[in-house]
């Protein structure tokens, strides 16, 4: 392996243990530790499932997980498909995972799919996470749905 794909390979190990470190802190219900996860600045956002769930800025954001976190507990996540696209000090992960929840004495698996935008200063940090529900209502092969 070439320097270049040993740095390239140290990258993606990076961004990747930003993904279990969100997973940790968001099981955890440590706000700090998720917080940290995302750029300091006051230029993030999030969008969830929820029809609401559009968030800007730091406050925002924080009071998005607050809220899910009083909702129900998540005990794991399974991290499934991904592509990692890295351009310059910028990168953007794309993810399937299914998160097992505890909602209302229920155990659910939520499967979830997720686009991350992340930008490198000392450290990989998310500016950008977009959370959705593929369309029960769409069929296989289709581009719409019903």
């Amino acid at each position: 392996m070439g320097a270049n794909e040993g740095e390239k390979m140290s990258e993606l190990e990076a961004i990747l243990k930003t993904l279990e470190d969100y997973a940790s802190a968001y099981c955890a219900k440590d706000i700090e530790a998720l917080m940290h996860v995302f750029d300091d600045s006051e230029e993030i956002s999030v969008i969830g499932t929820g029809e609401d769930e559009l968030c800007e800025g730091r406050d925002s954001v924080r009071q998005l997980f607050l809220r899910n976190f009083a909702e129900a507990k998540a005990n794991r996540f399974l991290w499934g498909w991904r592509n990692i696209i890295i351009s310059g000090d910028c990168a953007v992960v794309s993810v399937s995972l299914t998160i097992d929840v505890d909602y209302q004495g229920e155990q659910l698996l939520i499967p979830i799919r997720w686009s991350v935008v992340l930008k490198k200063t000392d450290r990989w940090r998310w500016i950008h996470r977009h959370a959705s529900s593929a369309s029960v209502s769409q069929e296989e092969g289709e581009a719409y749905p019903k």
